[in-house]
C-alpha cells in the first residue's frame, strides 16, 4: 500500500504551523523583562516560548501530564539482536504495572499519569482492575508482536494502519494537555536503526548500536541482521511503506499517539532513540508535528544523535542514559513546569520596583 492510500484510509489529522509571530513577540517580551540579564535563564527561555506557543498562552499550565508506554514484541529479536530474550518484554510490562520499573518510579515521584498500551506483546498481559493512582494497562493488541522483517515486512499494511489508529485513539481518551512518550520492546532499538537508515538515507553502520548491551561480536551480528532487513524491504521507501515493513507495532502506535496528540495542540515530550524514531515517521507524514515536540535526552544508544539532528531537535539533557521506557523523558518533565513557573510566577523589573538594565 502506498503512503497516499494509506493516509487517505486511516485519515490521518491535518497538522497546522504553531506559527504566530505576535504571541512569540509577546512571550519574549515578557521573558526579556523579567528579573534577570538578557537571556540569562539561556535555554530554559527558549523552553518557555515552545510550551507557550504549543498552548497559545502567555502564561502557559502543563495540566494532568500523561505518560504513555506502547509495548510490543519483535520478529527480529529471534535473530539475535539483543542480548536479552522476547520473554522480558511481558516481564518488564508487569514490572511497569506493579510500579517498579524506573519508569514507574520516576512517573509516581512527578506525579505522571502512567499508561500502559499492549500493542502486540508475544504474550497477552492479562486485564486487571483499574486502581486510582496507580498505572493504567490498555490493551490494543493488533498481533502477537511483528513477522521477522529480515524475511520480508514485519507488518501488513492493514496491521500498520490498525495500530496507528490505536494510538490516536489512546491520545483522544486522555486527558491534560502534555504527552510524555515511551516503549518497551526487545529487538526495537533495530527497528528505530532501520527506520533512520531508510527515511534519512545513512549508512546502517553509523544507525546500529549496542542496544541493551550486545558485546562488540554481537553489534556485528545485529547490523548483519538489519543489512537482511533492509535488502528485504528494499521497496518500502516511504514513511508508512517503511513503517510497515520495518517497524514494530508499538512504534506504529506511537506515531498515531503523536499525530493525535499534535492535533490537539498537546506538548509532546519524546524520550530516546525508539520514540524519537515514532517521531520521525511522524514528522515525514506531518512536519510541523516537531513544533508541539520537546526531545528530553540526547541517548547513549549510537544513531540517536544523528536521528536528532536529523529533526533539527536540541535535547534537553545529555546523561548517557540507553534505559527506554520513558525514562529520560520523566527526568526531563521537572524542566518543563519550571519553563512555566519562569513565564507564569517571576516578577517583571516593572511589578518588583527592580531598576533595570542601564541604557548604553
Amino acid at each position: 500500500m502506498t503512503k497516499d492510500r494509506m493516509t487517505a484510509s486511516l485519515a490521518l489529522p491535518e497538522i497546522a504551523s504553531l506559527h504566530d509571530g505576535a504571541l512569540a513577540t509577546r512571550l519574549q517580551y515578557v521573558l526579556d523583562h523579567k528579573t534577570k540579564p538578557l537571556g540569562a535563564l539561556g535555554r530554559l527561555e527558549a523552553l518557555a516560548l515552545r510550551i507557550g506557543l504549543v498552548l497559545g498562552r502567555e502564561a502557559p499550565a502543563l495540566v494532568q501530564p500523561q505518560m504513555l508506554v506502547c509495548a510490543a514484541d519483535h520478529g527480529l529479536a529471534a535473530r539475535g539482536v539483543s542480548a536479552y530474550p522476547s520473554d522480558v518484554t511481558w516481564q518488564m510490562v508487569e514490572n511497569f504495572l506493579a510500579g517498579g520499573a524506573a519508569v514507574s518510579v520516576l512517573a509516581r515521584q512527578h506525579g505522571l499519569a502512567l499508561t500502559v498500551v499492549d500493542c502486540g506483546v508475544a504474550r497477552a498481559i492479562g486485564p486487571r482492575p483499574a486502581v486510582p493512582g496507580t498505572p493504567r494497562l490498555e490493551s490494543r493488541r493488533v498481533a502477537a508482536g511483528t513477522a521477522d522483517a529480515s524475511a520480508g515486512p514485519a507488518m501488513t499494511a492493514a496491521e500498520c494502519a490498525q495500530a496507528l489508529a490505536n494510538g490516536m485513539e489512546v491520545v483522544r481518551g486522555l486527558p491534560g494537555n502534555v504527552l510524555l512518550l515511551g516503549e518497551m520492546g526487545i529487538g526495537n532499538t533495530s527497528v528505530a536503526s532501520l527506520l533512520l537508515a531508510r527515511l534519512c538515507g545513512l549508512d546502517l553502520n553509523d544507525c546500529t548500536g549496542a542496544g541493551t548491551g550486545l558485546d562488540a561480536a554481537g553489534i556485528e551480528r545485529k547490523r548483519a541482521v538489519l543489512q537482511q532487513a533492509l535488502d528485504a524491504n528494499a521497496g518500502a521507501r516511504e514513511p508508512l511503506d517503511a513503517l510497515a515493513a520495518l517497524g514494530g507495532l508499538e512504534v506504529a502506535t506511537l506515531v498515531g499517539a503523536v499525530l493525535e496528540a499534535a492535533r490537539l495542540r498537546r506538548v509532546i515530550v519524546v524520550d530516546g532513540f525508539i520514540t524519537s524514531a515514532a517521531v520521525l515517521v511522524a514528522s515525514r507524514l506531518q512536519p510541523h508535528v516537531l513544533e508541539r515536540c520537546v526531545f528530553a535526552h540526547r541517548s547513549g544508544e549510537r544513531g540517536h544523535a544523528l536521528m536528532l539532528e536529523q529533526m533539527q531537535a536540541e535535547p534537553l539533557l545529555d546523561l548517557g542514559l540507553r534505559l527506554g521506557e520513558g525514562s529520560g523523558a520523566a527526568l526531563a518533565w521537572p524542566l518543563l513546569e519550571s519553563a512555566c513557573r519562569v513565564l507564569r510566577e517571576m516578577a517583571s523589573f516593572e511589578s518588583a520596583g527592580v531598576a533595570g538594565p542601564s541604557a548604553a
